[in-house]
């Protein structure tokens, strides 16, 4: 009984292999359409040109033809990388270069089967962009969202480097001042954050470092208070202007490491003569005209205060 049911199970292995053979070949056998990467690379780059944006490495094409033709492009090793020369395709007036679709068709159809054809390219166009070695320093910059919420601010920033090498046209070297990160969103942090950020590279922009470290540093903002006097400006000769009260409280907030270092010489609280004379009334407008760097705002806590105008 066991050799019958072994016989039978041999015999029926047997006949699924043929079948399975044979769909595949019937399915190998219709047409398909597949998406196959195709590697690209430049040659002939001059050792003085620099490449501000470089050709694109990979291009996608879709390729119809039988399953058993798709099967050896993505499976086997017939497809080699298309090889672009500089020189043939690099326009040194502007300093980029294109190369036709037709021309990367043509080179890519030298590789594939006589009855394959291309269905479609991504992306429609390879560019590249170059120089000669003209370059600038410039300092790195934060872009986007960074807040660190509630009651905290961000006081400081520090990258490593904090400038980078750019290279690009003359014409754009010009326009940049800043190399800025890419848009961050970091929110409702407390501590301090550090992380590696890459930068922005605008089209025909080489930027070195492409990536830098980065330090945030959070502070707690703190409210206080400091009386500052009142100054009179814009006095004629012989006159003498009075405010009651001589001296008013300013309010301000600050990071908690910045407190010590803020005193009341750093504000100006001004009466403004001119203004009295423009507009006469019981009270004189009160002005606070400057106030140290590092606070973060500052009011008054009497924008109005009595006032006498005295004859010398």
């Amino acid at each position: 009984m066991l050799s019958i049911v072994n016989k039978d199970f041999l015999v029926f292995l047997s006949f699924l292999a043929l079948s399975s053979a044979f769909w595949l070949i019937l399915t190998l056998n219709e047409t398909y359409e597949q998406e196959v990467n195709v590697p690209v690379q430049m040659v002939g780059v001059p050792q003085n040109v620099v490449l501000t944006t470089e050709l694109q490495d990979t291009v996608k094409v879709t390729l119809r033809d039988k399953g058993y033709s798709l099967m050896a492009y993505l499976y086997g090793d017939v497809i080699r990388p298309v090889t672009v020369s500089f020189n043939v395709y690099a326009n040194r007036q502007t300093g980029k270069g294109n190369v036709p679709m037709a021309d990367f068709q043509r080179h890519l159809y030298s590789q594939l089967s006589t009855s394959t054809k291309i269905v479609s390219v991504k992306p429609d166009k390879l560019d590249f962009f170059f120089n000669f070695g003209q370059s600038k320093r410039v300092p790195v910059e934060l872009a986007g969202t960074v807040d660190p919420g509630g009651s905290y601010y961000l006081a400081r920033t520090s990258f490593w480097p904090d400038s980078v090498t750019v290279y690009a046209s003359k014409e754009q070297l010009d326009t940049i001042l800043a190399a800025p990160t890419e848009d961050l969103n970091i929110i409702n942090f407390q501590d301090t954050v550090k992380r590696n950020v890459k930068l922005k590279k605008p089209i025909g922009v080489k930027v070195v470092p492409s990536e830098v470290r980065m330090a945030l540093y959070p502070d707690i903002l703190t409210e206080k208070t400091v009386e500052v006097p009142v100054i009179a400006v814009n006095m004629p000769e012989g006159r003498v202007l009075r405010t009651f009260p001589s001296r008013v409280k300013v309010r301000y907030t600050c990071g908690s490491r910045m407190l010590n270092n803020i005193n009341a010489q750093m504000f100006r609280v001004e009466a403004d003569y001119l203004k009295i004379q423009k507009n006469p009334s019981e009270k004189c407008e009160l002005h606070l005209r400057t106030f140290s760097p590092m606070v973060m705002k500052a009011w008054l806590e009497l924008s109005q205060v009595d006032y006498l105008i005295e004859q010398q």
